[in-house]
């Protein structure tokens, strides 16, 4: 097992429950405001809960906070940014700049100011920053919700190679058919409770 959530407690209710092999590709579905994002954001640590969860067998209170959210990594629909160019956000910007075309997004682009870049393109290169890194889980927030068609289904793609080479992802997605192409796993979130749907094939 690679992620084991027991008794998980915080502002979106709970007590949630959940385990997640490598290569699984959970979709979690639900009304807008239930929670979906807060629950994403208490698996990765960032806001305050109860509850006790495992990456590989080690407990997350057993590591620093940081060291954490390297390993479980959480992606925000609109995530922020902290220095004036892409690149300073970007290690290591060899391999960057070798996927950024996956997302359809340009290689020069890394060398571009944040505030020049579109919605789109931020929202891919936020995706990017955190897939160069390699965590064992990505939690993403509605990762597609700026992109078009095409920019979507690039996303899709790679998600699915980097689940296939053994990432879990957890994706909250209010988008039926992207579910349908990429989940293996579904779960609907209501008011403080997760339950978990027909396995996908």
């Amino acid at each position: 097992m690679l992620l084991e959530i027991r008794d998980l407690t915080g502002a979106p209710g709970g007590p949630f429950n959940l385990t997640l092999e490598a290569g699984d590709r959970l979709v979690i579905s639900g009304p807008s405001g239930i929670g979906k994002s807060l629950l994403l954001r208490m698996i990765a640590d960032l806001d305050e809960n109860t509850g006790t969860i495992r990456l590989n067998g080690v407990a997350r209170d057993s590591m620093p906070a940081p060291n954490w959210r390297r390993q479980v990594m959480y992606v925000a629909a609109e995530s922020g940014w902290w220095a004036e160019t892409v690149r300073e956000h970007m290690q290591p910007a060899a391999e960057a700049a070798a996927l950024a075309p996956r997302l359809g997004l340009r290689a020069e682009l890394l060398d571009a100011p944040v505030a020049q870049l579109s919605t789109g393109e931020r929202q891919r290169m936020a995706l990017l920053r955190a897939i160069i890194r390699k965590p064992a889980v990505l939690l993403l927030d509605e990762p597609t919700s700026a992109l078009d068609l095409t920019s979507t289904l690039a996303v899709e793609t790679l998600l699915s190679e980097l689940a296939a080479a053994g990432t879990a992802l957890v994706v909250v997605s209010h988008n039926e058919q992207q579910a349908e192409r990429i989940a293996t796993r579904r779960a609907h979130m209501t008011l403080g409770a997760l339950t978990e749907l027909e396995t996908c094939l």
